[in-house]
């Protein structure tokens, strides 16, 4: 009896240890799990932000190494935060992003800035800082400087002569002026700066909203007999614009431009004009916002050559800005897309 209870006593001792055994096997799994979890969901949340940002049209994929026009490839640590624009002519292509601060050289002084005008009020109030650093078209590299930006982006003929200095201030991307006349190509240059900063779906996503309302814009308009001239009007001079230079004008729309139109251009006599004699007349005056200043064709206007014009018999002379329609950018042609249709509908 006594041997049948040390039996049974040592089977409960057995069964006592192999439970222990396993209870410890499961609770090194648990734990192990319960180690990897936060990994794995860390991980799904990376995902997840990374997809957000790529739906905004922002990406995360930094450290990138962009290829600058000097053929030096150009290493950018981490998302830009302070992004500096050295060339003064493409401040609109620069104004979609999404940044906390940027820094831009203007074509006139900080008094006079298109960046104050209620166009670009929507564009630069998105910002937390607009900071100028530099005016006339001369880059102010001690302002430079002290605003410290994450990246610099220049033009490789625009601002050659200060490509070593800008260099030692920060990371600098030189836009290949060479290859892309960034004047007529805003497109591209918006590309690129998107390729750079970062933001290539935001960039695909303004380049595919402008080819959306020039679409829109034709429609509106519909068919338009004759021909339209656009005119940029100054104090002293006026020039027919070409459809080099108003080409989202013309063929996109739909609209016939003359003969002299044609290329780049012409400047005009009024006598040259009365030859040319448009069915729709678009003057683009410089002084729209400020009458005080003269325009030339106030003066054509008192004369019997000026009366005779189709476009003025027919009632189809339209007013415009013309200092910000025939700007280069997309704030610019977006304006003028509207002018042309508010004219022509």
């Amino acid at each position: 009896m006594k041997s049948v209870q040390l039996r049974m006593a040592a089977a409960c001792l057995l069964l006592f240890v192999i439970m222990l055994v396993s209870a410890c096997s499961n609770a090194g799994t648990a734990n192990h799990s319960a180690a990897e979890a936060p990994a794995v969901t860390d991980a799904a949340q990376n995902t997840s932000g990374n997809r957000a940002n790529e739906n905004a049209g922002v990406s995360s994929v930094f450290p990138r190494t962009v290829k600058s026009a000097d053929g030096k490839d150009v290493t950018i640590a981490e998302q830009p935060k302070k992004v500096a624009l050295v060339h003064w002519g493409l401040t609109q292509e620069l104004l979609g992003f999404e940044l906390p601060s940027i820094a831009v050289t203007l074509p006139f002084t900080a008094k006079n800035s298109f960046l104050d005008s209620d166009v670009y009020k929507p564009y630069v109030e998105k910002f937390d800082e607009v900071t100028v650093v530099g005016e006339n078209t001369a880059v102010n590299l001690e302002a430079l400087l002290q605003y410290e930006p994450d990246v610099i982006l220049a033009g490789s003929v625009t601002n050659k002569d200060i490509v070593d200095q800008l260099s030692q201030i920060a990371p600098t991307v030189l836009i290949d002026e060479e290859k892309t006349n960034v004047w007529l190509e805003w497109q591209s240059v918006i590309t690129q700066f998107g390729d750079i900063l970062g933001q290539e779906a935001l960039a695909k996503q303004t380049n595919d909203d402008f080819t959306a309302k020039v679409e829109e814009a034709k429609a509106q308009i519909g068919q338009v007999e004759g021909t339209v001239a656009y005119l940029q009007v100054r104090d002293k001079n006026i020039w027919l614009q070409g459809t080099t230079y108003a080409s989202d004008y013309y063929e996109p729309l739909g609209l016939n431009a003359p003969e002299e139109a044609k290329g780049d251009g012409i400047e005009l006599t009024l006598e040259g004009l009365s030859v040319i004699n448009p069915d729709h007349l678009f003057l683009g005056y410089f002084n729209y916002n400020d009458k005080s200043v003269p325009a030339l064709s106030d003066e054509w206007e008192q004369s019997e050559v000026w009366k005779k014009l189709k476009a003025v018999q027919q009632n189809q002379v339209y007013a415009i800005n013309g200092e910000l329609a025939y700007g280069y950018g997309p704030i610019s042609k977006l304006n003028g897309l509207e002018a042309i249709v508010n004219a022509l509908k």
